[in-house]
């Protein structure tokens, strides 16, 4: 078995956070007033069918409020959770956070990084929200290169940080391009293909969003999808399990056609969420394995009113029961073209900031097989 931190079975992303920088750093999610291209006619009209972005961020988390105001809640609400938590990281989530000219997006991350308490940014958008100079203006920042010339520095786990944490977290939901169209995206896999790739040319650690569940997809598609995620330069995935929000145009496509959909039980999740472990690469982290709405956005609450930390805990003991880990049945061979490794060779083409900074290569070889 890998050897993996805190004594799990599978790559904890806190655990990853603990392990480089020596302390957690804890998320604060931030409104920033953005739009999607799906909802504003660029890309199509009413969104994705499964959204409503009220449902996924806290009460401290409003566009009426100041970036300022909302981390200073977001700290006081999170010292109450996560006691141990000394720094965060700004977390720009609701709708596409990339969304706006370069000179607006520089000035929203550089306000979020001028609070002391603040290590660094997470960047949540949408895949056709991103290009080189956008990127390139990421890039820089996470270069300490457009910080502000009386120096930029936070004592983190005990050591200075000198330049701050940046992630760029894309949704990308299903790795087929018919289930997108389904659930109107807007985009294609090889849009998000290619934005991984660009970002994780530049040195930016980048995650990935995944839901299972969405309509059309059976257990085996999904499961499937972890040899295309493997091949994606990703340091790390979020999976959420779909949720039926009320009010959505899914709402109204599962009362139509529930025939279509894969709904687990909390056990058959587990179960099935130790499958995708099991096929993923060892190298990436996981952040999160499902997701939470409250329950005053569904219709049901099939597993009840569980929390994360407990679905976490119930992940652990059936791991240990199964005896089984991350990455057990991963196959390098399935995605030969490219194998990653934080520890080998970076691909000759990565520039010499994403050398420096360890990330896997971008050069994928993607799979064709989801790609219907």
């Amino acid at each position: 078995m890998f050897d993996f931190s805190e004594g799990k079975r599978y790559n904890s992303f806190v655990g990853y956070f603990r392990k480089v920088y020596g302390e957690r750093l804890q998320k604060i999610v931030l409104d920033a007033g953005f739009s999607c291209p799906n909802r504003d006619g660029t890309a199509g009209v009413g969104g994705c069918t499964y959204c409503d972005n009220a449902a996924f961020h806290p009460g401290y988390s409003t566009p009426g409020k100041t970036l300022r105001q909302q981390m200073d809640e977001g700290i006081e609400f999170h010292k109450g959770r996560y006691r141990t938590a000394e720094h965060y990281l700004a977390y720009f989530q609701a709708y596409s956070n990339t969304y706006a000219p370069v000179e607006k997006l520089r000035e929203l991350y550089l306000e979020a990084l001028s609070h002391p308490a603040v290590a660094g940014i997470v960047i949540g958008t949408r895949p056709d929200c991103v290009d080189g100079r956008k990127l390139d203006m990421i890039a820089d920042i996470a270069d300490g290169m457009l910080l502000p010339d009386s120096g930029w520095e936070r004592t983190v786990g005990g050591k200075p940080l000198k330049k701050p944490v940046v992630v760029m977290e894309y949704g990308i939901e299903s790795c087929n391009d018919k289930t997108l169209r389904r659930i109107n995206r807007g985009h294609d896999f090889d849009c998000a293909q290619k934005a991984v790739e660009m970002t994780a040319e530049r040195g930016i650690d980048t995650g990935a969003h995944f839901i299972f569940g969405l309509p059309g997809e059976t257990e085996e598609m999904m499961k499937d999808s972890a040899e295309t995620i493997n091949a994606l330069p990703l340091r790390s995935v979020k999976f959420h399990q779909l949720q039926i929000i009320k009010g959505t145009a899914m709402e109204k496509e599962y009362a139509e056609h529930p025939e279509d959909f894969t709904r687990f039980s909390l056990a058959g999740y587990l179960d099935f969420i130790i499958d995708i472990l099991e096929r993923l690469r060892p190298d990436l982290y996981i952040e999160r394995i499902a997701g939470e709405v409250p329950p005053r956005f569904v219709n049901e609450t099939p597993w009840g009113l569980v929390r994360n930390f407990e679905l976490l805990r119930l992940l652990d003991a059936r791991l240990l029961e199964r005896d089984t880990f991350q990455g057990a049945r991963y196959q390098p061979s399935l995605s030969s073209r490219c194998q990653f490794s934080l520890s080998s060779r970076l691909h000759p083409a990565m520039s010499s900031r994403a050398q420096s900074r360890d990330l896997p290569s971008p050069k994928t070889g993607i799979s064709q097989k989801n790609k219907k």
